[in-house]
């Protein structure tokens, strides 16, 4: 679960430039906090990202214990180039990993959560 400031511009960042779908909405006025679930697909066969809204909270300290999200995708350095194109801040390139091969590259959600991409994991 991540805490946001802006639903919307969450659901931009991973919905619209990342790909994932909204699954479910919940909104709670009475409470006021709303509860948007993300994924790539069925809840019973995928991860599931919930972003929590508390009415009136526009920005969380995030912490030392949060590292990061994973997230596959075909070719880092296309998604970074895009990225950039949509204005989201990039805190490292596409490369390989320290010590290793796997082409890595980390995003920066509208929140300051990362967002690690990993590329050429099997997408069926």
């Amino acid at each position: 679960m991540l805490r946001v400031g802006d639903v919307e511009k969450s659901k931009a960042f991973y919905c619209d430039f990342l790909g994932m779908k909204v699954l479910r909405f919940t909104d709670r006025p009475e409470h006021k906090y709303s509860l948007t679930f993300l994924g790539y697909g069925p809840e019973s066969e995928h991860t599931v990202l919930e972003l929590t809204f508390n009415y009136g909270v526009e920005k969380y300290e995030l912490g030392s214990a949060f590292g990061h999200i994973a997230i596959g995708v075909e070719n880092c350095a296309e998604t970074c180039a895009e990225a950039a194109r949509l204005g989201y801040t990039i805190s490292r390139q596409a490369g390989p990993v320290l010590g290793g091969t796997t082409v890595i590259a980390f995003l920066v959600d509208p929140d300051g959560y990362k967002v690690e991409l990993i590329e050429g994991r099997d997408f069926d």
